[in-house]
C-alpha cells in the first residue's frame, strides 16, 4: 500500500513538480494550495494520511498555523516544513510546534524524498502494536525509550510521544549518560555536521526534553557550561 502525503503548496509550477516526482517515487500525493483548504480535509480524515510537508508562506492561514491546528486534531502524524523562509526564528518556531524537518528552497528533490522515507519508517511503528513486543527499549533511571515507537514512559505513566529527532536525541543521551558530551560531538553524531543553525536547533530539543522529564525522579539533563551537557541518571 502506498504511503499518504498531504502536500500544502501554493506555487502551481513547484507544486506540480514535487507533486509528479514524489507520485513517480511511489506515494499516494494530495495537493492543496491553500492552508484553510487543507485543514478543512485533514480535519475530516485525521488518520489518512502518513506525512504532511507544508509550505510556510500560504495565502490566509500560513503553515504555521496550519500546523498547529492538525497537531490538535492528531499529534501523531508527522510533518515537515518545506519554505523558502530561511530566517532563523521560523526554524526555531517550526521546530518548537513539533516539525519533524524544516527543508527550505531550493532543495534536491531527491534529499527529499528520502528524508520522507526515513520520517514515515520511523513513524510506521505507530501503525503497527503488534510490533511492540520486537522492539527493543531503553531504559535509563524511572524512564524508558521506545525508540521505534517514538514514544516516552515516565515512571511507567502513559507514554509521551516524541518527534523523530527528539527519539534521535534522547536515545543518544541514553547511550552516553553520566558523562559530559561536548556540543559539536553530540550534532556531528546525530545530524553530520556541527553549524550555528543545527546548535541551536538543539538548544531548543534539549529545551523540550527537558520539560518533557520533568517528573522523573532520577533523570536529568544538566548544562557543563562552555562544553555541552551531561545525561545524569541516578541509581534508585
Amino acid at each position: 500500500m502506498k504511503n499518504k502525503i498531504l502536500f500544502i503548496e501554493d506555487q502551481e509550477d513547484l507544486g506540480n513538480v514535487v507533486k509528479q516526482y514524489l507520485e513517480i517515487s511511489g506515494f499516494d500525493v494530495t495537493w492543496c494550495t491553500n492552508g484553510s483548504k487543507a485543514f478543512k480535509m485533514f480535519a475530516a480524515n485525521s488518520d489518512g494520511f502518513d506525512l504532511l510537508i507544508i509550505d510556510i508562506q500560504l495565502p490566509g492561514m500560513n503553515g504555521f498555523e496550519v500546523a498547529e491546528l492538525i497537531a490538535k486534531e492528531n499529534d501523531e502524524v508527522p510533518f515537515l516544513f518545506l519554505t523558502a523562509r530561511n530566517e532563523k526564528k521560523d526554524r526555531l518556531h517550526g521546530l518548537k510546534i513539533g516539525a519533524d524537518d524544516y527543508i527550505t528552497k531550493p532543495f534536491d528533490i531527491d534529499e527529499l524524498v528520502l528524508r520522507i522515507k526515513n520520517i514515515i519508517k520511523r513513524n510506521s511503528y505507530h501503525m503497527a502494536p503488534d510490533r511492540e513486543s520486537s522492539v527493543i527499549n531503553i531504559q535509563a533511571g524511572d524512564i524508558t525509550l521506545h525508540n521505534e515507537l517514538l514514544k516516552l514512559s515516565i515512571n511507567n505513566a502513559v507514554p509521551i510521544s516524541l518527534t523523530l529527532r527528539e527519539a534521535e536525541l534522547l536515545e543518544f543521551l541514553c547511550k552516553n549518560q553520566n558523562r559530559v558530551l561536548k556540543r559539536e560531538e553530540i550534532l556531528v553524531q546525530l545530524w553530520g555536521e556541527n553549524d550555528y543553525f543545527l546548535g541551536r536547533s538543539l538548544d531548543v530539543f534539549i529545551s523540550r526534553l527537558r520539560k518533557l522529564l520533568h517528573t522523573s525522579k532520577l533523570v536529568s539533563i544538566d548544562n557543563v557550561y562552555g562544553i555541552g551537557f551531561i545525561f545524569n541518571v541516578k541509581k534508585e
